[in-house]
Parts: structure tokens; C-alpha cells; sequence
């Protein structure tokens, strides 16, 4: 190897390092404002709900912390921030009911509507509901929600 290639090859390596160091200082800091959503749930609750989640394949068709399959294209409400909206008896009594479109009317095919899930273990039902009811979405951002959950599950531009 010759002289002057050493030399870019030093250089070109002092760069790469200093780039690599200038990255792992200057990480740039999530306010909690660039957040909005939050969970109440004590650990013990969220992860017995994550694991009837999971098993429910909830992620087929809803977003949970962000947790969807990218080549599903089903309109199906996100759940983040679902406790804003919803309160614990109300999920419960929405997943416990045998036609939840009763509860809320779907405009999604009949192979894409909410499942009844009221053959589910009352326990797992109430772990279940508990934990939608504290996924909350800070005030500044509450609005926008209710009016995404309205127009996926009506096809219709929320009323202002």
C-alpha cells in the first residue's frame, strides 16, 4: 500500500470514528410531550394483558404501542390512548357482549369486525379491560383520537 493511500485510509477512519462518537453524544432527548401516550397499568396487569393480547392476536388488526402487522390494512381503531376514551366497566362489558357490533356498529366486512370475546375467562376479560382502560393519551392530543376512532368505525368525518 502506498503512502498517500495510508493516509485517506487514516483519515477516512478518524472520520468515521468521530462521526460514531458525535452519535452516541448528542443523542436528541423524547420530551414527554412528543409522547402522548401513557399506560396507568402496574407491571403486574400489563403483562398478564399483553400475554391474552398476543394470544388473542389482537395485532392482526389493532396498533398497540405500536405493535402491528405492517401487511395488515384492516381500519380497525388503535387501542393506544383507548382508556381516554373508554372506561374499565364499559371494555368489559364491550368484550363480554356476544355481538359487539350491538354495542358499537362496524362499517368493516364481516371477516374484519371485532370478535366477540365473551366465551373468554371472566378473569382474563377484566385483566384485559383494566389495562385498555389506563392506556390514556395526554389532553393536547385527546381530541384527534376520538375523532380517528370515529371515522374508522363510521367511514364519516367526525362532527366538530
Amino acid at each position: 500500500m502506498r503512502r498517500g493511500e495510508k493516509g485517506i485510509l487514516v483519515l477516512i477512519g478518524i472520520f468515521l470514528v468521530g462521526g460514531v462518537v458525535h452519535s452516541l453524544l448528542h443523542v436528541e432527548e423524547k420530551h414527554d410531550r412528543d409522547i402522548p401516550f401513557y399506560s396507568t397499568a402496574s407491571s403486574d396487569v400489563a403483562s398478564k394483558a399483553m400475554d391474552i393480547y398476543h394470544s388473542n392476536d389482537c395485532k392482526s388488526c389493532h396498533t398497540l404501542w405500536t405493535l402491528k402487522d405492517m401487511l395488515q390494512s384492516v381500519p380497525a381503531p388503535m387501542l393506544d390512548g383507548i382508556g381516554s376514551l373508554r372506561t374499565e366497566t364499559w371494555l368489559y362489558e364491550y368484550l363480554s357482549s356476544p355481538n359487539p357490533q350491538a354495542v358499537i356498529p362496524s362499517r368493516l366486512k364481516k371477516q374484519y369486525q371485532m370478535p366477540s370475546y365473551a366465551s373468554m375467562p371472566e378473569a382474563d376479560r377484566h385483566i384485559l379491560a383494566k389495562y385498555l382502560a389506563s392506556l390514556k393519551v395526554q389532553d393536547w392530543y385527546l381530541q384527534q383520537t376520538k375523532q380517528a376512532e370515529y371515522e374508522k368505525l363510521t367511514g364519516m368525518e367526525s362532527p366538530k
